[in-house]
């Protein structure tokens, strides 16, 4: 007789707000199902607990329709009855920026804590992938064990499902794979059929995988499921039949506490994105583009632009708008859910999606709007002078660097001056704007009177010294003089002192002026048919790869600080799936690359406007490196490189080995990606591209733009066969995924003659993204901001032409977030030291009467003395600097 097993099942749902069916569905469902469940679990004594799917927006959504339940909900989840949290949304890891990781952790957690508990868990049943960081950012939630699904190779988990996960900074985390998903007891019964031919060969499997322990773990649940209101009386079945198990109606915090009485030998590190039990999707990550560049803006504003400069406000007297974050980040959790933020939905809820995204951008750019123009108008008052602008810098360092602004001005020509120097500037574009008319209200009626014409000017000013985590005020005064303007000119090359691009013979190449390291034709495209849905690219069997490779030039455009070249690639390729399955080209096919050196930047920024009206392919830019035959790519995720080799090993023999995708070296990137060797590196800054692919036969870096497709989901694909995944019994089209539409497509190259070298990479990333925001205080022109033209309040009278509120001395640490605290007792700096040393670090601040090392949770740890602090490799800390 083999030996007695404990079988924790767990009752559970997974609630996926929206996928093949739209919110509204989804809440409506929501507060039945949550109906049911409350008397459950309040008159049934025996259904001991139930887990709705660790994230607390269920129940917020709940309560919005039933507020008379809270004091209910609440107990049952003191009572432990009920287990939500840690997270706000069940969020992707791999698509969203590793701080909204963090922030959806931080809501959740709160709001569960707040209600009685937040589950110690962190739980991820169904993303698509498991971020590196993980492990670290659960233990500094308080989590004590980590479950997830989705990930791990088959190899790694054979003998035990527990294991110890290590993060890149070593942190580790006790985790369950649940390798089998979360539905394996969702249809349980004591049936004597289903018992001999489901149940027991699974949990025979499942014990067999558990060598060191004799508590295994049974999740009983699915997606938005109903609870099994005779699960205690199933149990209390299995239990009297001789089966080698016993069964216990359970909670996952329970079956880890147990479990893990044993430690496990078994360690897995860094990220998990094996396909080879588990569906991963690595190919979502370029599904509908226009949903990952909208988030990817959306989170980089409010991150890099719109809470550090609330704080500066915040300091200056201004209000915090807490509310408004508040809501901004919802809308964003509510489209970072693993379906969402991957596009794998209908067309409506992707639609709606892209409504929510845009409506939290829109919020954005209302707040930093509001907020320089309130700081802007203390510090006109203060210098007595209406005619200035402000030049803001988010980064806790002196930044020095060519700024944008845009000014406007009743003469066409006009100086600039900071503390009464002159400053140099170069014009990107000038243009004259009708004034327009203005109704005066007179004792004999309306009168319209014609308001004079004026000028808008786009332009970058000379590298100017920005201080940390401040702004700087510039005057604009009339001027009769000479402005350096953009010109056409008949050249074939662009430059500044570092990189040089030239066009000769339809092709391009890049030169680094430094090391005079050259890449000839340097950039081309590969267009291939699309024959997936919207979880994966599938090649189309017996498919010709187009390379659209031959270029013209339009233009070259110069002045002394900013060069641009304009080129068209054309090519003539199918229009639709049925053309390339014929052989047949009928579409003409236009992509225009604009190529901007600007002064002091040592890398190229490169974009490419595509007007889509293809069905069914993919592009992607395909980038030329120095490098021969890389064996390895570095892409950033969280805090670090992560270094990946550029083959599978597992890819000749896939099928063999059980894999339910192909293990195709695809990979996802946060902001950038790399190829290195001793003395070379090639990096790729990225906005938005969410997905690349190293070919070392050709030395390039393939940069996935978009696929466009017409499915939901589609049975035997060539790389992953069986199934569609996701609703598999109905059609689902999504003509919208065809994206037939303008889309534009942002990164830069950066060529260096070194090793990879993590605070370089991260530094350049820093300035491409930028963390500069400006704001040129005038009466002019009322529709350049969002809420210009609109009559605000002023509530603090005067402040200084110059500001610094924090400021760091060390150049390979880096900020993550500055922000409100979650009590509202001081302010929140998160620092990441990316190189593979520990780094220490001094800091000034005018924030604050002392400063505490804190969680990710904003739980005290430590206080910080002298200002001084480390930071170990390729680790983060988090920063309170707490008021009196």
């Amino acid at each position: 007789m083999k030996k007695n097993k404990k079988v924790h099942v767990v009752a559970h749902s997974h609630w996926d707000h929206e996928w093949y069916f739209t919110m509204e569905d989804s809440n409506i469902l929501l507060v039945r199902n949550m109906d049911y469940l409350l008397n459950l679990l309040e008159t049934k004594e025996s259904f001991s607990s139930y887990s709705f799917d660790g994230q607390m927006s269920v129940i917020e959504r709940y309560l919005d329709i039933r507020p008379e339940n809270k004091a209910r909900v609440e107990k049952l989840i003191q009572n432990r009855k009920l287990f939500v949290g840690p997270w706000y949304t069940q969020t992707d890891s791999l698509l969203v920026k590793t701080e909204a990781v963090i922030r959806n952790l931080l809501y959740g957690y709160k709001m569960g804590e707040a209600f009685g508990h937040s589950m110690r868990i962190g739980y991820s049943p169904d993303i698509f992938g498991q971020h590196a960081y993980l492990p670290a950012i659960y233990k500094s939630f308080n989590m004590t064990h980590s479950i997830f699904q989705r990930g791990v190779y088959n190899e790694q988990v054979k003998n035990d499902v527990n294991f110890r996960w290590l993060s890149p900074d070593k942190a580790s985390i006790p985790t369950n794979n649940i390798f089998f998903g979360y539905g394996p007891g969702k249809f349980l019964s004591s049936e004597k059929e289903y018992v001999e031919t489901r149940l027991v060969p699974i949990l025979d499997r499942i014990a067999a995988m558990n060598e060191h322990t004799d508590v295994i773990l049974l999740p009983a649940g699915g997606d938005q499921v109903l609870a099994r209101e005779n699960f205690p009386e199933i149990i209390e079945e299995l239990n009297t039949m001789d089966l080698g198990y016993t069964f216990v109606l359970s909670d996952y915090e329970s079956f880890m506490d147990e479990a893990w009485q044993t430690d496990f030998p078994n360690e897995i590190s860094g990220e998990l994105i094996a396909c080879q039990k588990s569906r991963i999707h690595n190919t979502c990550r370029s599904e509908r583009y226009d949903i990952k560049r909208l988030n990817y803006l959306v989170e980089n504003k409010i991150v890099n632009i719109l809470e550090p400069l609330a704080i500066i406000a915040q300091k200056s007297g201004l209000e915090y708008p807490q509310p408004w974050l508040d809501l901004i980040w919802k809308k964003l959790f509510d489209s970072h859910a693993h379906n969402g933020i991957g596009a794998s939905n209908s067309d409506d809820a992707n639609h709606d999606i892209v409504v929510r995204l845009t409506s939290a951008l829109r919020m954005t750019d209302d707040l930093i709007n509001l907020l320089k123009k309130q700081i802007a108008h203390a510090v006109s008052k203060k210098r007595n002078d209406a005619n200035i602008a402000l030049l803001f810098n988010t980064n806790p360092r002196k930044t020095e660097k060519v700024v944008k602004l845009v000014v406007f001005t009743n003469e066409k020509s006009f100086q600039l001056t900071a503390n009464d120097e002159k400053l140099n500037f170069s014009i990107i574009n000038q243009e004259e704007l009708d004034g327009g008319r203005k109704v005066i209200v007179t004792a004999t009626g309306e009168k319209e009177v014609e308001i004079p014409s004026y000028y808008r000017t786009e332009l970058l000013l000379s590298k100017q010294t920005l201080p940390a985590l401040g702004y700087l005020t510039v005057e604009i005064k009339p001027a009769i003089e000479k402005s350096d303007l953009l010109h056409i000119v008949s050249d074939q090359t662009i430059e500044n002192e570092h990189v040089a691009i030239h066009f000769q013979n339809s092709k391009i190449s890049l030169l680094n002026k430094k090391t005079n390291i050259e890449i000839p034709d340097f950039i081309r495209f590969e267009n291939v048919a699309d024959a997936g849905d919207s979880f994966d690219f599938s090649p189309l069997p017996n498919d010709e790869t187009i390379y659209i490779e031959n270029s013209e030039l339009l233009s070259v455009e110069k002045n002394q600080l900013f060069s641009k070249m304009s080129v068209r690639h054309t090519a003539t390729i199918p229009s639709n799936i049925e053309e390339r399955i014929a052989k047949n080209r009928t579409k003409n096919f236009e992509i225009i690359t604009e190529m901007e050196l600007i002064y002091g930047e040592e890398f190229a920024r490169i974009r490419h406007i595509i007007d889509n009206q293809v069905s069914d392919h993919r592009i992607r830019a395909l980038v030329k490196t120095p490098i021969t035959n890389p064996t390895y790519s570095y892409a950033d995720q969280g805090y670090s490189l992560l270094k990946r080799s550029v083959t599978s090993s597992y890819l000749n023999n896939w099928r063999e080995e059980g894999f339910v995708e192909a293990p195709v070296p695809i990979f996802p990137l946060e902001n950038i990606v790399a190829v290195s060797e001793q003395e070379k590196t090639l990096a790729l800054l990225v906005g938005g591209i969410k997905e690349y692919e190293i070919l070392p036969e050709t030395s390039e870096v393939a940069l996935t733009l978009f696929r466009s497709n017409g499915l939901l989901g589609k049975d035997d694909l060539m790389w992953r066969p069986g199934r569609a995944s996701g609703i598999n019994n109905k059609v689902v089209y999504t003509p919208d995924g065809q994206m037939l539409e303008k889309m534009i497509f942002e990164y830069a190259i950066y060529v260096q003659e070194e090793a990879i070298n993590a605070q370089q990479l991260f530094e350049k990333s820093n300035q491409f993204e930028g963390h500069e925001e400006t704001y040129h205080l005038q009466s002019l022109n009322t529709f350049e901001e969002r809420i210009e033209r609109f009559e605000i309040d002023f509530p603090v009278s005067k402040l200084p032409e110059q500001t610094s509120v924090f400021e760091i001395d060390n150049p390979t640490i880096f900020m993550s977030t500055c922000k409100n605290a979650w009590d509202k007792n001081g302010v929140i700096i998160r620092l990441f030291n990316p190189t593979n040393q520990a780094e220490t670090l001094h800091f000034k601040t005018t924030l604050g009467a002392s400063s505490w090392l804190v969680s990710l949770a904003e739980e005290k740890l430590e206080e910080i003395k002298n200002n001084s602090l480390s930071i170990p490799q390729k680790g983060f800390v988090t920063v309170l600097l707490e008021d009196k």
